[in-house]
């Protein structure tokens, strides 16, 4: 199966054959961005300072390393995790117009619905592999919103086939790690069973 790469900008029509579960990759512009600015653009009502619409953002507080004026290299960036943004997200979508999101773990319905009514995606990075991502980080672009801190700033970087992504949640209605909450749970009821028949302390 040919590798799925996804390049900014991305349009609606880019995401309509990829459903949860599947793998992709990224190539194109990558912007972190993750509680605080979420907070500044929904609840504060101020811009973003960066276009993301067709674009990407990535739920992390990356470590940077600078080199001189304007010339920083991404050392890290492990992704964060999402559900810290999940208050926010379905609003940021509408008023961004993002496309593809990039974090650590689920959200929930207001992600699903944001990601169903305006086109999106919700992606999963592999969790403890935050120098393997800052090797497809070919260069940092701009920052802005430094006042923030290092973690929180917006670090637009230039990025090549930045993965692999798991798509959690798809522009068609569908949540994996809700549909797989569901399958575990039985799963476990029914381990949880066999386990008290032999070890009744349990109970």
């Amino acid at each position: 199966m040919a590798k799925k790469i996804l390049t900014t900008p991305i349009s609606a029509e880019d995401l309509e054959d990829i459903h949860v579960g599947d793998v992709i990759y990224l190539t194109g512009e990558l912007t972190t961005c993750r509680d605080v600015a979420h907070r500044r653009v929904i609840e504060e009502k101020r811009p973003l300072p960066v276009d993301v619409r067709n674009g990407a953002i990535l739920h992390a507080g990356p470590i940077i390393r600078k080199h001189g004026e304007d010339d920083y290299e991404m050392v890290t960036v492990g992704p964060t995790t999402s559900m810290r943004m999940e208050k926010f997200e379905e609003a940021f979508i509408r008023e961004t117009g993002v496309r593809l999101i990039i974090g650590k773990g689920g959200m929930g319905d207001g992600t699903m619905r944001g990601c169903r009514e305006h086109k999106a995606l919700h992606c999963v990075f592999p969790a403890g592999c935050a120098v393997v991502a800052a090797d497809c980080v070919e260069k940092i672009i701009q920052a802005n919103w430094m006042d923030l801190g290092m973690p929180e700033t917006l670090w637009t970087s230039k990025v090549k086939e930045f993965g692999p992504l798991i798509v959690s949640i798809d522009t068609h209605g569908r949540n994996l790690f809700e549909e797989n909450k569901v399958i575990f749970n039985e799963r476990k009821e029914k381990v949880y069973e066999e386990i008290c028949r032999e070890v009744r302390f349990i109970k």
